[in-house]
């Protein structure tokens, strides 16, 4: 019997076995593009400085360590790493910037913070100890809370008039379709990846979630200053400049008052 720790021992059915050339290969470039959290996190915590002294900010590069030690080995052990870093980033995220508007409503009034944290930390131990029954259904799961983001997303547009939150928040989707559309065809279009012999996508996946990424959290910066610090304004800023093609955009904290 195999060791969890074993090369190839999660239960993904993995096609890059099935090309005739070697899937190290693949597994090659899998590996190396988790490169792009670490360097797109320096650059989130680098152009918001000023909103990072005033608020902790959950470090996705931490998931990007694991999914590199899981495309190295193709281990049980890598794969519950890769995914179980993810869910506990979103945990912590979660705690850290969900609007209090939009709490559920099973959550009385009165301590709100500190119910809305229990629930939380219980759904994710639940969640967690769940994702041992079935490990090749975590990824799907984890791709699913994509949507509630998105939801939260529309219902803070609908109550902003700056159009370059509109226009970050498009991009955000825009790179996020790109990348689940390479994540799915990793997984369900195996025999489109023999006839082009391409078995890269799951690569692409991994840099277009990054990109968006990259767009996600300077808007939830945003509207966790308009929420949470009534002192400052935020202002969204694109680097190098707002007339290049390929920005990073970051936030600015300005006084006195809000805009949104």
């Amino acid at each position: 019997m195999p060791s969890i720790f074993s090369y190839q021992s999660s239960e993904i059915d993995w096609c890059e076995n099935n090309f005739v050339r070697s899937p190290i290969i693949a597994e090659y470039y899998n590996t190396i593009s988790n490169v792009c959290f670490f360097i797109l996190s320096a650059a989130l915590l680098h152009l918001n400085w000023q909103y990072c002294q005033k608020r902790s900010v959950p470090m996705y590069f931490i998931s990007g360590i694991f999914s590199m030690y899981f495309h190295m080995t193709l281990s049980y052990v890598g794969q519950l790493l890769d995914e179980l870093s993810i869910l506990w980033t979103l945990a912590v995220a979660y705690s850290v910037w969900y609007p209090r508007a939009h709490f559920p409503r099973c959550i009385k009034r009165g301590h709100r913070e500190k119910q809305f944290y229990w629930l939380g930390g219980v759904t994710t131990v639940i969640t967690t100890l769940m994702s041992f029954i079935k490990p090749s259904i975590n990824a799907y799961a984890l791709n699913c809370i994509a949507f509630h983001l998105l939801y939260l997303t529309w219902r803070e547009l609908k109550k902003c008039d700056d159009q370059r939150v509109h226009r970050m928040a498009k991009a955000m989707v825009l790179w996020w379709v790109l990348a689940i559309t390479s994540w799915l065809s990793d997984r369900w279009l195996c025999w489109l990846c023999q006839a082009i012999n391409f078995p890269y996508f799951h690569s692409f996946w991994h840099v277009l979630i990054a990109v968006s990424l990259l767009y996600c959290f300077p808007l939830v910066m945003y509207f966790d200053v308009t929420y949470e610090m009534p002192a400052f304004t935020p202002k969204l800023g694109y680097w190098p400049s707002d007339s290049w093609p390929i920005v990073v955009p970051y936030i600015a904290l300005e006084e006195p008052h809000k805009q949104c």
